[in-house]
């Protein structure tokens, strides 16, 4: 059986992209360089930002065409991390708002790609 270890963004710049993530969420590159960097998101699970250009096979497709989630414990932590994004400059594609998973935010990173907090509804 194979262990999901990390998750891949296609990005202009790594270490811009890096920077961002980093200030997102407080965890810094375990690796870095010109063409890649990698930050821990949770135990054993990465996330990836590799340069667009080099990619092999080539991308296809558009940035913003899936995104990545974040939980959060409650409605009240979704409005929180919205204030202090939207304070910090980052861009929202979503106010929050009440979906019939729960509520969620969606905020964009410096390539479009989207990042979804969310506080799921039990069933």
């Amino acid at each position: 059986m194979t262990d999901f270890s990390f998750v891949l963004l296609y990005v202009a710049d790594p270490g811009k992209s890096a920077a961002f993530y980093t200030d997102l969420l407080g965890h810094t590159p375990v690796e870095a360089s010109p063409t890649f960097a990698m930050l821990p998101l949770r135990h054993d699970v990465m996330l990836g930002l590799w340069k667009r250009e080099g990619v092999e096979p080539a991308p296809v497709g558009l940035s913003g065409a899936s995104e990545i989630a974040l939980t959060v414990a409650d409605a009240r932590a979704v409005h929180t991390t919205h204030a202090s994004w939207a304070s910090r400059g980052i861009r929202i594609a979503q106010e929050p708002t009440r979906m019939d998973f729960g509520h969620t935010f969606t905020a964009m990173d410096p390539d479009g790609h989207r990042i979804r907090v969310l506080a799921p509804e039990g069933p």
